[in-house]
């Protein structure tokens, strides 16, 4: 009898204990995403003395021909970019993967290159490139392009940017095609253009929508490209900084904020639909499709990828040449000289240390607190008031770009009533915002490990009365091992390149690189700021390479079970 009383108390507490860890990140999501949020709409109803005014500063931003033409100006150059870097980037995946071509690995590697570095760095090259003293100024102006500040940088910038994030995308909808489609076609004597047609195209629509959703949602939000090589060219991302740190105008700011919270949702809404849409279509009797070699086919395919390729290195090597270069244009002996100015006397050696702190406490944190949330909502029971409530706040923070929620935490976290005010400016106010910002995909990764397991591992430790917790620990965590490090990994290069997240919440003595380089590029350092890029690259290289090795590691250590 006794015995039975005890086994009901572990039982109990267990549950309780998982309770208590979902009410917890209902609250940090509440404080650290919600609040902010709600501040940003706030904020956007008053005046400058606080009074509530509706709808009057909405109406004052419409009657404002400089801030609508940054609207229409974000709006159509973030339209070009999707233009111009989905179909380049569905062409490249598609010789990834529909042909035979040598060296897919390398062009794979090389097409992630911007993930490493921040978005500002293709700005920087394309100065040295084609600026007042760049190294192809004439040949742009034989083409009709005046000057690379305004559209035509940001648009090639931008390009470069976001065709990562574009090309994972397409790969994963051409990677999921069905053989016995093509197979079919083939026996009724099918044309290759017709195949591509009927077949291809219909089958990676839903990627391509997706693809391009996350292009213009990345472009319209992006604060640094446009900032470094914008010019006069405004945008609502730059508009915003503008009015916030510039003018002081927090109440347009904010409405600035929601406008550009706008599309960010209905692309994040629709994107959601699509995503749907292709679940629902998958065959579990799909066949793998394996590319049959064509001489002429993979040619093509491999000189469309070497150009490519060659275009991102070059954006890449400029920026590494110009760093070592003593004295643009004139002496270009190499020299560490910008590496030292930016460094020791622009003061970016702390930017270094402060960028690697937050990137290793959001990579640590950041993937525990996602982990330990999505065991809690996949592989327990009960507690649905918490469960809907905090589900919804684990995907909103994809729709949030980056610039807007952290001018929601100088409204939130700078009140003076506010209990947690002490935390503003700080580090840790920093990583909880970048974890905060990033959440969904780790978040995502750790619900799609966690659903490839069996329910039957919790139904059997529930009938021999083992606690949950024991079975996460010697079970589920093993097995998910290397999703955690890939979730690590993303926090962590994110982290190190983020601007826009950031940007309105450092001190002097919180500055991150990424930051600091911003600020050289600002002072006319630009040498200085593009040998800082480049660091950060290296870094989030290295980075890449002992999370692979991390991996590699975990793989050996908890997977073995795998191997037959």
């Amino acid at each position: 009898m006794s015995s039975h009383i005890r086994l009901k108390q572990k039982t109990h507490w267990s549950e309780w204990v998982g309770l208590t860890g979902l009410g917890f990140v209902l609250l940090v999501l509440l404080l650290f995403l919600a609040a902010p949020l709600l501040a940003i709409l706030q904020q956007a109803a008053q005046d400058d003395q606080g009074h509530f005014v509706g709808l009057r500063n909405f109406l004052s931003y419409v009657q404002s021909p400089a801030l609508l033409q940054s609207l229409w100006n974000s709006v159509w150059v973030s339209v070009v970019v999707t233009l111009i870097s989905v179909p380049l980037a569905f062409i490249f995946a598609y010789a990834l993967t529909r042909s035979c071509m040598p060296g897919k690995s390398l062009f794979r590697s090389i097409s992630l290159i911007p993930l490493l570095a921040p978005s500002l760095l293709s700005a920087i090259s394309l100065i040295y490139w084609f600026g007042n003293q760049g190294v192809l100024k004439e040949a742009m102006r034989a083409v009709g392009i005046a000057q690379i500040y305004g559209p035509a940088g940001v648009v090639l910038a931008e390009c470069f940017a976001v065709f990562p994030h574009v090309l994972m995308i397409l790969v994963t909808a051409l990677t999921l095609a069905d053989a016995r489609l093509y197979e079919a076609a083939d026996a009724l004597g099918t044309s290759t253009q017709r195949k591509f047609f009927t077949i291809t195209l219909p089958g990676a629509k839903y990627g391509l929508i997706s693809a391009s959703l996350v292009s213009f949602t990345l472009v319209i939000t992006d604060f640094g490209i446009p900032k470094v090589i914008g010019g006069n060219f405004n945008m609502m991302a730059t508009d915003i900084f503008k009015l916030v740190i510039g003018q002081q105008d927090f109440s347009k700011g904010s409405v600035v904020a929601l406008l550009l919270l706008s599309p960010a949702v209905l692309s994040f809404a629709v994107d959601r639909y699509v995503s749907a849409r292709q679940t629902a279509m998958l065959s579990a009797r799909a066949v793998a499709f394996q590319p049959k070699p064509n001489v002429r086919h993979d040619a093509i395919m491999m000189l469309f990828c070497t150009a490519i390729a060659i275009l991102m290195l070059g954006m890449l090597g400029m920026a590494v040449f110009a760093s070592f270069a003593s004295f643009w244009p004139y002496d270009l002996t190499p020299s560490l000289r910008h590496y030292t100015l930016g460094l020791v006397d622009g003061e970016v050696g702390e930017g270094f240390v402060n960028s690697l702190k937050m990137a290793s406490g959001t990579a640590l944190f950041g993937t525990l607190m996602v982990f330990i949330t999505a065991y809690l909502l996949e592989k327990t029971k009960g507690m649905n008031a918490v469960r809907a409530p905090l589900q919804l706040l684990a995907v909103i923070p994809m729709a949030v770009p980056g610039l807007v929620l952290g001018l929601g935490y100088i409204f939130f976290f700078n009140m003076a009533n506010n209990p947690l005010h002490g935390m503003y400016q700080s580090m840790a106010l920093l990583t909880l915002c970048t974890i905060v910002h990033f959440y969904t995909t780790g978040h995502l990764t750790a619900t799609t490990a966690l659903k490839a397991l069996d329910a039957e591992f919790e139904s059997v430790s529930a009938s021999l009365k083992v606690p949950f917790y024991k079975t996460f620990w010697r079970v589920t965590l093993p097995i998910c091992t290397p999703a955690m490090v890939d979730i690590a990994r993303y926090f962590f290069i994110n982290a190190m390149t983020t601007i826009s997240a950031v940007v309105f919440l450092y001190s002097p003595e919180t500055k991150v690189a990424s930051i600091a380089i911003l600020n050289l590029d600002e002072a006319g350092d630009i040498g200085a700021a593009a040998a800082m890029a480049v660091l950060i690259g290296l870094i989030s290289a290295f980075a890449t390479i002992m999370f692979a090795l991390l991996s590699w590691f975990v793989d050996k250590r908890t997977q073995a079970w795998r191997v037959r």
